[in-house]
């Protein structure tokens, strides 16, 4: 018996032995494995490669109307510009010539918004027609402001023509009409209803 226990425990310490340096060598290379890992995650946590799924022409012009129309709204000029062709000719829904080239139209923008604020202009109904590297969208819409201290809305109907230039859609012709309008004083911010307390 007790050299079946010399034995055994003999063979208990070189096994526990052999254990500790297994996991002792496999320690480093646990750890790079992690670091690996780590590095891998930081990489794709900064550099997220997302699929992009195809768009069809027609929706990428209503992409291009819908965030020209955005920057439109905020007076971002620099952006606004990409969305124009160089020759864009636009007919105002006002009685007054054409406005043609991208300069004229900037000063023309430049002037109609400092006369308004809290400008608004919402769109629908937006049908889109594209051929080849030519595209025509058509839509309504209703447009508010504050001028001269009375509130406007305008509703009416614009044209676009819209041409492929590289991968992205410019307007060369924008035609606007107006169906209607109406004009009401601001009121006072005095006379403005509160909502009650509860």
């Amino acid at each position: 018996m007790r050299l079946f226990r010399k034995y055994f425990s003999w063979r208990v310490c070189a096994a526990g032995l052999a254990l500790a340096l297994l996991c002792a060598a496999s320690a480093p290379v646990s750890a790079q494995k992690n670091k690996k890992k780590k590095d891998q995650t930081a990489d794709s946590n900064t550099a997220p490669i997302l699929p992009t799924l195809p768009v069809s022409d027609s929706q990428a012009v209503d992409q291009a109307i819908g965030e020209m129309l955005g920057y439109w709204q905020l007076g971002d000029t620099d952006s606004l510009r990409k969305y124009y062709a160089d020759d864009v000719a636009v007919v105002s829904g006002t009685w007054e010539p054409p406005v043609v080239g991208w300069d004229n139209f900037l000063k023309s923008y430049q002037a109609q918004r400092a006369q308004a604020q809290s400008a608004r202009l919402e769109r629908s109904n937006t049908l889109i027609k594209v051929t080849g590297n030519f595209a025509w969208a058509t839509y309504q819409f209703a447009y508010s402001a504050v001028a001269e201290g009375k509130i406007v809305v305008f509703h009416g109907h614009t044209s676009l023509v819209l041409i492929r230039q590289g991968d992205r859609w410019v307007i060369t012709l924008n035609h606007s009409s107006i169906t209607d309008s109406i004009t009401a004083n601001q009121p006072a911010t005095a006379d403005i209803a509160q909502p009650a307390k509860p």
